[in-house]
């Protein structure tokens, strides 16, 4: 079980993680929170649902490669390449999607946080503490490992047609090295854990 998830019966995954990966995956979910920024804790939109189905959200794209890459644009390619009424279609889409696309990544990434705080005296195997996740909870760990990794591969600007091989042959020296593990490891953890739901 070490390194990869396994299906639980009756559903779920669990993994067992050691501390230094632990530390690692809470560190990073911490850093996507920062990222995505806080929630909305103020207005009428904090108590009121309603007033909260209609809340404005901003109508442009973010600057920053990460958080675009996280909050694409819904119409057309973004940039020039985009005509005026497709300019209008994605910004009207992204004006009432992107805070609750916004709040469910948070919830994620908070998910994450939570679950391995909640190690802290949990079951053992081998040395390692052992992650027990509802289905709930992996849908929550699948979303931020697939954010996590668009952040990581913003940063090292891999595109989607670009698969980034050659980063993958990074000399240890290099200072993206840590990084492209990271990706790596959120990777395999991904797709073992996909591969436990389907189980």
């Amino acid at each position: 079980m070490a390194g990869h998830f396994e299906p639980l019966p009756g559903g779920g995954a669990a993994v067992a993680l050691d501390e230094v990966e632990i530390s690692i995956l809470r560190s990073l979910a911490v850093q996507l929170l920062e990222l995505i920024g806080p929630g909305e804790t103020h207005g009428p939109e904090a108590v009121d649902p309603l007033a909260r189905l209609f809340a404005e959200g901003p109508s442009e794209p973010p600057a920053d490669p990460a958080l675009a890459r996280l909050f694409p644009d819904a119409y057309g390619t973004p940039g020039a390449e985009q005509d005026r009424q497709e300019r209008a279609y994605a910004s009207e889409f992204r004006r009432y999607t992107e805070n609750d696309l916004r709040e469910r990544k948070r919830e994620d990434a908070l998910g994450v946080v939570r679950s391995l705080d909640a190690l802290g005296g949990g079951e053992q195997e081998a040395g390692d503490a052992v992650l027990r996740l509802t289905p709930e909870g992996c849908r929550q760990w699948l979303g931020a490992l697939n954010d996590l990794r668009l952040t990581i591969g913003a940063r090292l600007e891999i595109t989607d047609e670009d698969d980034g091989e050659a980063l993958f042959r990074l000399p240890d020296e290099d200072p993206r090295k840590p990084m492209v593990m990271a990706y790596l490891w959120l990777g395999g953890l991904q797709e073992t854990l996909v591969e436990a739901l389907m189980a």
